[in-house]
């Protein structure tokens, strides 16, 4: 019996099902968009107008009047000191244990040092960085912490938030992860000025942080003017389960998922058929008391499946397969599983390890690779906010030992003045 909403697709024998696996499986954030028009106009209007076209597009897509785009250090100061004691307690121990996790991803710089040459890759933070982050009833506090603490972990000397309607439980955990400066600006023209730089608004080097497909839309396409940490789709879970799997936690966590966005995809990986059978009540129970079950109930249905396999080793290939997001080991000896799952974004190892707590106190960033993407992408981290440079240093010996093979590739190539460039250093000697 199938879940609330949920299919199921059995991949145990050959069949219809693995199509549609496949499909699921090849889905994909898109390198284009309905938004991709609009947001290509709003750029150009930011590129042409600076500050006066933001406040217009803020108008225009928000209905808010603004003259000035920075909040002023004191109002965001007040703002941080209206949350309640117990939520400013946690959102502390939040990046605090952020802050403590990504110490340890400060890089060194490595390099071959000897007499006679010098190579080094030299590790330097970003000089400026923008932190996007929802406004209004989609305002994440956390999504604020786990991005703007790896940044300044990194050293970036200068980090900005970007939100419109900056609530104030947004501006504390501004405050709690030291970020620089806060424009209460947001959408496709926020992206837009700070790629660009306005007179207000400083250009930065990387943006990163999550926004809607306005936002996604600008975002690739300043891309090249300064990085990004990626195109970010919707969000998602893969909760493996076997026959020792709680019904219950397996569902709830499902809806920890689902509640985001009725575009999350929530699935369930079983080689335990019994589990298709408990799964519908433990759902239907806790979507009746959930207060965006709407949400959830529409997210099951459109995106979500429970998938039966052979055994575990089918489930971690479906996992891989898959490639999501967020994967929970909801299984025996979990921990024996880690090593053979090579595509995603963050595991949780366990039934004490829910992924609600990779989103708010774990420590590593929950910005993570979707749609996918966790084939090659990697969760935010220091590493993001860090440039490598190259510093080469040979000595003269060390360039004669070198020469021919340097003159005769140049050649090869068809690039005389390359090898020129080294005989004549040698003739100097």
């Amino acid at each position: 019996m199938p879940a609330p909403g949920l299919r199921v697709l059995d991949l145990r024998a050959p069949g219809p099902d693995h199509a549609a696996w496949r499909r699921l499986c090849a889905r994909a954030a898109g390198l284009e968009g309905e938004a991709d028009a609009a947001a290509r106009e709003v750029i150009a209007a930011v590129r042409e107008g600076g500050d006066a076209a933001v406040i217009a597009l803020t108008a225009r897509f928000e209905g808010r009047t603004i003259t000035e785009l920075e909040l002023p250090r004191e109002h965001r100061a007040a703002a941080a000191a209206r949350v309640p004691a117990e939520l400013r307690e946690a959102l502390a121990l939040a990046a605090t244990n952020i802050r403590v996790f990504h110490d340890t991803q400060r890089p060194a710089d490595t390099g071959l040092h000897g007499e006679a040459i010098r190579l080094t890759s030299r590790a330097r933070p970003l000089a400026r960085v923008a932190v996007y982050a929802p406004g209004g009833t989609a305002a994440y506090p956390s999504s604020v912490l786990m991005a703007a603490i790896p940044a300044k972990v990194a050293g970036v000397p200068e980090v900005l938030l970007l939100t419109p309607r900056p609530t104030d439980v947004v501006l504390l955990a501004a405050e709690l992860a030291e970020v620089d400066r806060v424009f209460a600006i947001g959408g496709a023209q926020a992206i837009a000025a700070a790629a660009l730089g306005t007179r207000q608004i400083p250009r930065v080097d990387k943006i990163v942080g999550p926004g809607n497909a306005y936002v996604t839309a600008a975002k690739r396409q300043v891309f090249g003017l300064v990085d990004i940490d990626g195109i970010a789709g919707p969000s998602e879970i893969v909760v493996l389960a076997d026959a020792d799997a709680d019904p219950e936690l397996v569902a709830a966590d499902l809806l920890a998922q689902a509640e985001h966005d009725p575009l999350a995809c929530p699935l369930v990986i079983t080689d335990a058929p019994a589990l298709a059978d408990s799964l519908p009540a433990a759902l239907a129970a806790q979507l009746e008391t959930l207060p965006r079950r709407e949400i959830a109930a529409r997210a099951l249905a459109d995106h979500g499946a429970l998938v039966l396999v052979a055994d575990r080793d089918a489930m971690v290939a479906a996992a891989n397969e898959y490639a999501p997001e967020h994967l929970e080991l909801l299984v025996r000896e979990p921990r024996a599983l880690v090593d053979s799952i090579r595509t995603a974004g963050a595991i949780f190892v366990g039934p004490w390890t829910p992924e609600a707590a990779g989103d708010y106190t774990a420590g590593p960033s929950h910005v993570l690779p979707t749609a996918g993407a966790a084939r090659f992408a990697s969760p935010l981290g220091v590493w993001d906010f860090i440039k490598i440079t190259s510093v080469l240093e040979l000595s003269a010996p060390a360039l004669r030992a070198q020469a021919g093979a340097i003159a005769r590739i140049a050649r090869a190539e068809g690039l005389e003045a390359h090898a020129r460039a080294v005989e004549l250093r040698l003739r100097a000697t």
